[in-house]
């Protein structure tokens, strides 16, 4: 039997995440101090403790719960890794970074070092999982580098559009996928 997690933990540990963001979208981030987050968050500094190491890992866990909330929560209903759930999640990417990038325009840049590896490391897990649970007789190397080469492609491409937006996303995704499709082929007759 699993323990359940105290709900005042839940809203107090909610309490100071919502803080931090509060905060992100007046301030730089290396000028939020504790005072600010727990002023914010109407607690104490041995609470904020109890719950987060420092700003630092508040910082991860605050970007790590929005994208698993907003980027794979969306793909979590499909039942297979295919062309559909790779345009989900490039999609679901571009609109957290948009959205982000709008909310805290201050520390969008500062914030990118952190959401990149968080993303890789989310996305890497989800397709390590669903390429177990897909390939038969899956080989763990194979399923590994599989899923590296996925979430850092997708992370990157989702990237590259937004620094460029030549093209409207989904069109941008198709040319990636045709080009894959092509390279792959081409590779394979070799």
């Amino acid at each position: 039997m699993s323990k359940q997690i105290d709900p005042r933990v839940l809203r107090t540990r909610k309490l100071i995440m919502d803080a931090l963001i509060e905060l992100s979208m007046k301030k730089e981030f290396k000028d939020i101090t504790i005072k600010d987050i727990t002023t914010v968050a109407t607690v104490n500094r041995a609470t904020f403790y109890y719950h987060f190491m420092d700003k630092y890992d508040l910082l991860e866990k605050v970007l790590s719960e929005s994208i698993m909330r907003e980027v794979l929560q969306e793909v979590s209903t499909h039942e297979v890794i295919n062309e559909e759930t790779i345009e989900a999640i490039f999609l679901s990417i571009i609109k957290f970074q948009t959205s982000l990038s709008n909310q805290c325009q201050q520390n969008y840049e500062a914030f990118m070092p952190q959401i990149e590896t968080i993303f890789k490391k989310e996305l890497q897990a989800f397709f390590s999982e669903w390429g177990k649970k897909q390939w038969n007789n899956p080989n763990k190397m194979e399923v590994e580098a599989g899923a590296v080469m996925l979430s850092w492609t997708l992370y990157g491409a989702a990237v590259h559009w937004m620094q460029n937006q030549t093209t409207e996303p989904e069109d941008y995704l198709m040319s990636l996928m045709s080009f894959i499709k092509n390279w792959n082929e081409h590779i394979n007759l070799i």
